[in-house]
């Protein structure tokens, strides 16, 4: 076969191969190409893709609700694990016969500040210093909470100790490489009250007041409690254990509020100061103050648009997550468990959720 001599032209330099071929458009994602480097070049391309059709997507739509006005499709609601959340059959919705029972539940008589709740907090054997530094905070965070080293006693000890000296509450610290990640919490009664239950969370995700920036100092005021997102059966009772750490007579002059947000079960605690304050009028021309005068008078203005809120952390931050509740004060042996959660035969879904 001859070979094909080049253009003498072109005088020792490649010709130019004018007529490349188009790449091949990547219409799926390419997690099946086993090369690690061209699956992550065409992992690009399909990412650079997917945003452009997103962008003349949306630029689409709004050209057509500009050409319809008035007329125009409303813009439709982003879909969320919250709003697609499946219905639990436990979701509480005002029912009269749910108020009546926890009118005479263990946590009656401090909701309705009948009995000042007393807490006892302890950590594990041998604690790290790091631990010493959220129990600081904690007692900053919860009144009538008190410090007693573990030292060799065991549970059921502490529990009798603290039963025996008016103690409502046992909250113990769980610790693992120097980062506090187990909180039980025993409800101990009192000698007229009903006794337990026994809740374990992990806690993740700790922040010491000294560590969050431009945080506050709180004072000794008893703050205001803001428990959100309970909704089940098993939330509520969860919920009325932790506001049973608390007063309920709070202070309001000292404008502290300690809130308990469930999202997704997951329980994020957090502790502020908040103000309010008037807006300030912006400086403007003599003309112009007139005119303003004129308008505010025809038109008050509401509280929201006088006032702004703000708020400043006082710290500590974490977050919980319920792995199981025991009837009665702890015991891991004859104890009987309400509620354990089993993560194999439970989270089936990303979409349920039990509290």
């Amino acid at each position: 076969m001859v070979k094909k001599r080049p253009d003498p032209s072109l005088k020792g330099k490649k010709p130019i191969n004018v007529g490349k071929k188009k790449s091949a458009e990547i219409t799926r994602n390419p997690g099946h190409i086993s090369n690690r480097l061209k699956r992550s070049e065409m992992y690009g391309k399909y990412l650079q893709r997917k945003r452009q059709e997103k962008k003349e997507t949306r630029l689409q739509r709004e050209k057509e609700a500009e050409a319809l006005g008035d007329e125009a499709v409303k813009k439709a609601t982003p879909k969320t694990l919250d709003n697609t959340r499946e219905i639990e059959p436990t979701l509480v919705l005002r029912d009269p016969e749910v108020a009546a029972d926890e009118a005479e539940d263990e946590f009656a008589r401090y909701f309705e500040s009948e009995t000042p709740p007393k807490v006892l907090v302890t950590t594990r054997p041998r604690p790290s210093q790091r631990l010493f530094y959220f129990i600081a905070d904690l007692q900053k965070l919860i009144p009538s909470l008190h410090f007693y080293p573990r030292k060799h006693f065991s549970l059921k000890e502490i529990s009798q100790f603290a039963a025996n000296r008016d103690f409502t509450h046992l909250m113990v610290l769980g610790e693992n490489a120097k980062h506090c990640n187990g909180m039980t919490i025993s409800h101990l009664g009192s000698k007229t009250g009903l006794i337990g239950p026994t809740a374990f969370f992990k806690v993740s995700n700790v922040v010491t007041s000294q560590n969050i920036p431009n945080h506050g100092a709180s004072t000794k005021h008893i703050p205001e409690l803001n428990l959100h997102g309970f909704g089940t059966r098993l939330g509520h009772r969860v919920g009325r254990l932790l506001g049973s750490l608390f007063p309920h007579d709070a202070e309001f002059q000292g404008r502290q509020v300690v809130t308990f947000h469930n999202q997704r079960d997951y329980i994020f605690v957090r502790h502020h100061r908040y103000i309010f304050e008037e807006k300030k009028e912006k400086t403007s021309n003599s003309k112009q103050k007139k005119d303003n005068e004129a308008q505010e008078a025809e038109a008050p203005l509401g509280v929201k648009d006088r006032v702004k809120a703000r708020l400043q952390e006082l710290g500590p931050r974490f977050t919980l997550k319920l792995r199981w509740v025991q009837e009665g004060t702890f015991d891991t042996q004859f104890g009987e468990y309400e509620w354990i959660h089993k993560r194999k035969e439970m989270d089936t879904t990303r979409r349920r959720f039990h509290l």
